[in-house]
C-alpha cells in the first residue's frame, strides 16, 4: 500500500547520543584526567555505551502459512485488476491476438490492421506511430518474422513507455513537517472521492491525515469532503462559501504544521481547465502554500477521468503548464475500452501515474503498479507463477 509513499522518521528515532558526552566516559575522565585509559577500560566503556543504545530487533520472518495466504490475496488482487479491465482487454489484446492468428507472415496489411487497434485504444496516433515503426524495423533487420512475436514487442514497448516515467514521490519527501498534497482537476473527473480514497490508504498506513476544503465556490464540495472526512475519522479544514481558498490553504497549513500532521491533502477547485481565472487561482494557492512552509505543495496530484480519452491529455498539459503536475491519479479505468490511454499519457507527459481507479468501492483506487498493469491488460493471469 502506498508504494510511492516513505514515511518519515522522527527527530527522536534519528538521533543518537554522542559517544563523549556519555555519562560513564566523562567520569572516567574526571576521575584519571592525566592517566592514559587502558585497552580494558576503554572496552568496558564501549560495552556500557552499546548497553544504553536501544535495541533493534529485526521483524521476524512470516511463517508459510502467512506467506501463502498473501501470496493469495495478492493474486485475489491482480485477478481482480486483469477483470476490470476487460473492456480494455477485449478492444486492444484480444483484438491483436485474432489478427496475429490470422496471418502466417508479417505484411503491410497486417501493419495497416494493428495500426486501427491501436489508435481506437487510445493509444494516440504518435504513440501508435512509434509503436509501429519499432516494429518495422525489427521486421527489415529480419529480427521479427512470425506475426505471434508481434505481441511481444508491443507488450515490451507498451511497458517501456509506462517505465520511463515511473518516478518515486519519496523523492520530494519534506525533511520535517507534513506532506502536502495539492489535488486539481476538472469538475466531475472524481477528484473529492479519490481523496478520500487516498485517505483511507494512509490511514491504514499509519499516518494522520488533514483534509483541506479548499474548493470554497461549491458548497457541495466541501459538503462531499466532509463526509469522506467522517468516514476516515479526519479533520477537514474549511470556510464559508466564497471564501478566499489560498486563505483555506494557509490556515490549513499552519494547523498541520502545529498539530504535526503526517499528511495534508488540498482538494481545490475544477472548473473548466479553458478558464484562465481557474489557472491563475491555483498558482496562487501553490504560491501562497509555498510561503507557508517551504517546498509545500510536495506532490500536486491531477485526478483524470480516463473515459474522457484524449481530452485527458490536453487537460494534463493546461494543469501542468499552470502549477508543474508531479503525479497523476486515473479514474474509471473500469469504465472504458481505451485504456490504452496511460501508456499514451505516460509517453506525452512524462508524469508518473500514482493510483488507478478500477471501480467505485473505497479499495478500488489502486497503486499503481506498471508491471502488474502491463500482465494483467495482457491475459498473464498466472500471479503465483510471476513471484
Amino acid at each position: 500500500m502506498l508504494g510511492w509513499f516513505k514515511k518519515k522518521f522522527s527527530k527522536k528515532e534519528q538521533t543518537v547520543a554522542p559517544v563523549e558526552k556519555l555519562p560513564l566516559e566523562s567520569a572516567v575522565e574526571e576521575e584519571i584526567p592525566e592517566q592514559q585509559t587502558s585497552v580494558e577500560e576503554v572496552v568496558v566503556v564501549e560495552e556500557s555505551v552499546a548497553d544504553k543504545k536501544p535495541a533493534t530487533t529485526p521483524p521476524p520472518e512470516p511463517s508459510p502459512d502467512e506467506k501463502e495466504l498473501e501470496t493469495s490475496r495478492l493474486g485475489a488482487m491482480f485477478q481482480q485488476l486483469s477483470t476490470r479491465l476487460s473492456r480494455t482487454k477485449e478492444s486492444l489484446v484480444y483484438r491483436m491476438d485474432t489478427l496475429f492468428l490470422g496471418k502466417k507472415e508479417i505484411d503491410a496489411d497486417l501493419f495497416d490492421e494493428l495500426e486501427e487497434i491501436l489508435i481506437t485504444a487510445d493509444l494516440g496516433i504518435s504513440t501508435t506511430m512509434e509503436i509501429l515503426d519499432d516494429a518495422r524495423k525489427r521486421v527489415k533487420r529480419d529480427a521479427l518474422s512470425d506475426p505471434k512475436e508481434l505481441r511481444v514487442v508491443l507488450k515490451e514497448k507498451l511497458r517501456s513507455f509506462i517505465m520511463q516515467s515511473d518516478i518515486p514521490a519519496e523523492l520530494v519527501m519534506p525533511d520535517s513537517g507534513p506532506f502536502v498534497i495539492m489535488v486539481v482537476g476538472v469538475n466531475g473527473v472524481g477528484k473529492t472521492t479519490t481523496i478520500g480514497k487516498i485517505t483511507k490508504k494512509f490511514k491504514q498506513s499509519g499516518q494522520s491525515v488533514l483534509l483541506v476544503a479548499a474548493d470554497t465556490f461549491r458548497a457541495a464540495a466541501v459538503a462531499q469532503l466532509k463526509i469522506w472526512g467522517e468516514r476516515n475519522k479526519v479533520d477537514v479544514v474549511h470556510q464559508h462559501e466564497g471564501a478566499d481558498p489560498s486563505a483555506v490553504a494557509f490556515d490549513a497549513i499552519d494547523q498541520g504544521v502545529a498539530d504535526k500532521y503526517d499528511v495534508v491533502i488540498v482538494d481545490t477547485a475544477g472548473r473548466l481547465h479553458t478558464q484562465v481565472n481557474l489557472m491563475e487561482e491555483l498558482k496562487k494557492i501553490k504560491r501562497v502554500m509555498g510561503k507557508k512552509l517551504e517546498g509545500a505543495p510536495h506532490e500536486i496530484l491531477l485526478v483524470l477521468d480516463a473515459t474522457t480519452g484524449q481530452n485527458a491529455i490536453s487537460q494534463a498539459k493546461l494543469f501542468n503548464e499552470a502549477v508543474g503536475i508531479t503525479g497523476l491519479a486515473l479514474t474509471k479505468l473500469d469504465g472504458t475500452a481505451k485504456g490504452g490511454i496511460v501508456a499514451n499519457i505516460c509517453r506525452e507527459l512524462a508524469i508518473p501515474i500514482r493510483f488507478i481507479g478500477i471501480g467505485e468501492q473505497i479499495d478500488d483506487l489502486r497503486d499503481f503498479d506498471p508491471d502488474e498493469f502491463i500482465d494483467a491488460l495482457f491475459g498473464e493471469d498466472n500471479y503465483t507463477n510471476k513471484q
